[in-house]
């Protein structure tokens, strides 16, 4: 079988707009949530969230093709073109039929969609949009990566909902590994952070109302946690055969070495409450990799700030980890991000690629109190540095009851 390795990596998020902007930030614990700017959000009872700042589509794409993506879209791309830039991806030089594109989005157009419907009922249907349908459906990102790049070979948009990231990247892990493509752009992207999708978050009390402490809001595993931060953003990784990689003399960031999916098969939106489809997506990611629990040497958490979401994660880590479970550090980077939804698994890959290459753990910020019965080592506010780190393993977990989970291993030319 195929070794597989990342090669690229493209970031747009509430930290900044490209890989090393956004790790620097992230390791030095900052926070990327803020108030929502963008529509008026006086009557809604959430009015944070981790926005995408000084993003101009125009610049990147011009006028006419900026307005022919959502910006959902336009996260993606632009993220996809950075992360090609950074694997020194040819495409004239490699065989585009064996090149594909595995991008999805958990809500896809929704503020076109909802722009169109303002059109419509204002002014009706002579003034709705002809490229309203494939501006909206989750599946344009992946394809106008696809049609960008010229790539012929296998694309789709996974929806997973917010395990969407991991999903993306373990199913394109497992086609190079076969043997069935030499590279596939993986991740997510999201840009939910919509007047309706806010009020309907808020409405279910899935969001922190601590507006006006907005950088404290988002608090993984502590006491006081009152619910998840909405967030927008993307990220794309250049994932390829380590054989192929070779070849054209490619830069290696990192190695992708196993992959679980699971399903809770329990709620349309709780988590299991012992945690037990993430407990088997994480059983299985290792088993994968050929690895035991005790040779992993740090875990990204989905945690997003929600009192069971974190609480059943710590259980299903305990569960599968036993005493080893204390001894590997926990980090929750939507603790900084906020909740990037889609987005959030290609976000977290990329940190924990970068935690593997430099040896630091990102801090989980916020973590003041405690919650007692989350008593695992969360990396508490401050990033730990100058660590030996091999092995790093991801979660992601979406509404619905979808678990998917990441190994990922720092490149060695042996291993």
């Amino acid at each position: 079988m195929e070794r597989v390795v990342i090669t690229g990596m493209g970031a747009i998020t509430p930290l900044g707009n490209d890989v090393e902007t956004f790790w620097r930030r992230l390791a030095n614990g900052e926070s990327g949530v803020g108030p929502i700017d963008t529509f008026d959000v006086s009557r809604h009872k959430a009015k944070i969230a981790g926005m995408v700042r000084e993003f101009d589509a125009e610049a990147r794409f011009g006028r006419k093709e900026a307005r022919r993506m959502d910006r959902f879209c336009q996260f993606a791309v632009a993220a996809a073109d950075d992360a090609v830039a950074d694997a020194g991806l040819d495409m004239e030089t490699v065989d585009r039929e064996r090149v594909g594109v595995y991008v999805g989005a958990g809500i896809g157009g929704l503020q076109t969609l909802l722009d169109n419907d303002g059109q419509l009922r204002d002014r009706g249907p002579e003034r709705v949009s002809p490229l309203l349908v494939p501006m909206m459906i989750p599946n344009m990102a992946a394809a106008m990566i696809s049609i960008r790049l010229g790539a012929y070979g296998p694309t789709m948009a996974p929806v997973t909902a917010c395990s969407i990231g991991n999903t993306a990247i373990g199913e394109a892990f497992r086609l190079i590994r076969a043997g069935d493509a030499d590279i596939i752009l993986a991740g997510g992207t999201e840009a939910a952070v919509t007047d309706i999708a806010l009020a309907s978050f808020g409405n279910a009390t899935a969001l922190s109302g601590r507006n006006e402490a907005s950088g404290e809001a988002s608090r993984p595993f502590d006491a006081g946690r009152d619910g998840f931060v909405m967030a927008e953003g993307a990220g794309i990784l250049v994932i390829e055969s380590l054989s192929h990689a070779q070849r054209r003399g490619a830069r290696v960031l990192g190695e992708v070495i196993g992959y679980g999916a699971s399903s809770d098969a329990y709620h349309i939106v709780a988590t299991h409450p012992e945690g037990r489809g993430a407990y088997q997506a994480m059983r299985a990611a290792l088993r994968s990799a050929g690895l035991s629990p005790s040779d992993v040497d740090v875990i990204s958490a989905h945690a997003t700030s929600t009192e069971i979401g974190d609480l059943s994660e710590t259980e299903a880590i305990k569960r599968l980890f036993g005493e080893d479970a204390y001894r590997i550090p926990v980090t929750a980077n939507k603790s900084m991000t906020g909740h990037m939804l889609g987005a959030a698994g290609g976000i977290e890959a990329i940190a924990l690629a970068k935690m593997l290459q430099e040896g630091v753990v990102t801090p989980t910020i916020n973590l003041t109190s405690p919650d007692p019965a989350c008593d695992l080592d969360y990396v508490p506010n401050e990033a730990r540095r100058g660590l030996d780190l091999r092995i790093g393993l991801s979660n992601s977990f979406g509404f619905g009851g979808h678990n998917a989970v990441i190994v990922l291993r720092k490149y060695e030319e042996t291993a």
